[in-house]
C-alpha cells in the first residue's frame, strides 16, 4: 500500500510533483530506489519539455577554493522555493560552482557569445589553418571544427564535467530537471582568482579542485 508519507518522503528525496511521485511508487510496488529510477527515466524524456517553464526560485550560491585563491559565485533557478530547498538541487548547484572553479568558462551557452568574439576566434583560426598549410578549399571547414572544441572550452554547459567527463554539464543538467521535476537554469556567474592578471607561474586548477573533492 502506498501511503502518504511515502509520497512525501520521494517528494523530499526528488523534488518531483505529489501526483508523479504516487505514480512511481506504484509502478515500482513501494519500492523508493526504483521509484526514484522511474523518476529519473521518466523525467529525461520530458526534460526538454521544462525548458520552456520559468524558473524564477532558487539560491545564488559561493564557493571558495582551498586558501581562498579561487572564489565563484553562481545564480541557478528552478521553479518553486520548495524545489529550491532539495537537497540534490543544492548539491547540483555545489556542482555547478566547482565546475566554474576548476574549467574555467567564460560563458553559460554558445548562444551568449558576442558575434565579434565568434568573428575574432574565426579569423584567428583560419589563419592558424593556413599557417599550417592546409589547402585553403578546406579551411573553412577545419575552422568549423575547431570552433566547435573553443565551444566545449568556453561554454560551461558544453565542458566536460569534472567528476565524470564522459557526461557534459547540460546533460547533467538535464538529468536534473528529469529527477526534480523542475525546470532549472543556469542563469550567470562570477569568478575571481587570486592575483589574476598578475604574472604567476601556471597553476592545474582543475586538478587541484579534484584534491579537495576528493579529501
Amino acid at each position: 500500500m502506498i501511503t502518504a508519507e511515502m509520497v512525501k518522503q520521494l517528494r523530499e528525496r526528488t523534488g518531483a510533483g505529489m501526483m508523479d511521485c504516487k505514480k512511481a511508487l506504484v509502478e515500482s510496488n513501494g519500492d523508493m530506489d526504483k521509484a526514484v529510477e522511474y523518476l529519473r527515466e521518466k523525467g529525461l524524456a520530458t526534460a526538454a519539455k521544462k525548458a520552456g517553464r520559468i524558473a524564477a526560485e532558487g539560491i545564488v550560491d559561493a564557493y571558495i577554493h582551498g586558501d581562498g585563491r579561487i572564489g565563484v559565485l553562481v545564480e541557478v533557478n528552478i521553479e518553486t522555493d520548495f524545489a529550491a530547498k532539495n537537497k540534490e538541487f543544492r548539491e547540483f548547484v555545489k556542482d555547478i560552482a566547482m565546475q566554474i572553479a576548476a574549467s574555467k568558462p567564460e560563458y553559460i551557452r554558445r548562444e551568449d557569445i558576442p558575434a565579434e568574439v565568434i568573428e575574432r576566434e574565426k579569423e584567428i583560426l583560419k589563419t592558424q589553418a593556413l599557417n599550417e598549410g592546409k589547402p585553403e578549399k578546406v579551411v573553412d571547414k577545419i575552422v568549423e571544427g575547431r570552433l566547435e572544441k573553443f565551444y566545449k572550452d568556453v561554454c560551461l554547459l558544453e565542458q566536460p564535467w569534472i567528476k565524470d567527463p564522459d557526461k557534459t554539464i547540460n546533460q547533467l543538467l538535464m538529468e536534473k530537471i528529469a529527477v526534480i521535476g523542475e525546470n532549472i537554469n543556469i542563469r550567470r556567474f562570477a569568478r575571481f582568482e587570486r592575483g589574476e592578471g598578475i604574472e604567476k607561474k601556471n597553476e592545474n586548477f582543475a586538478e587541484e579542485v579534484m584534491k579537495q573533492i576528493g579529501n
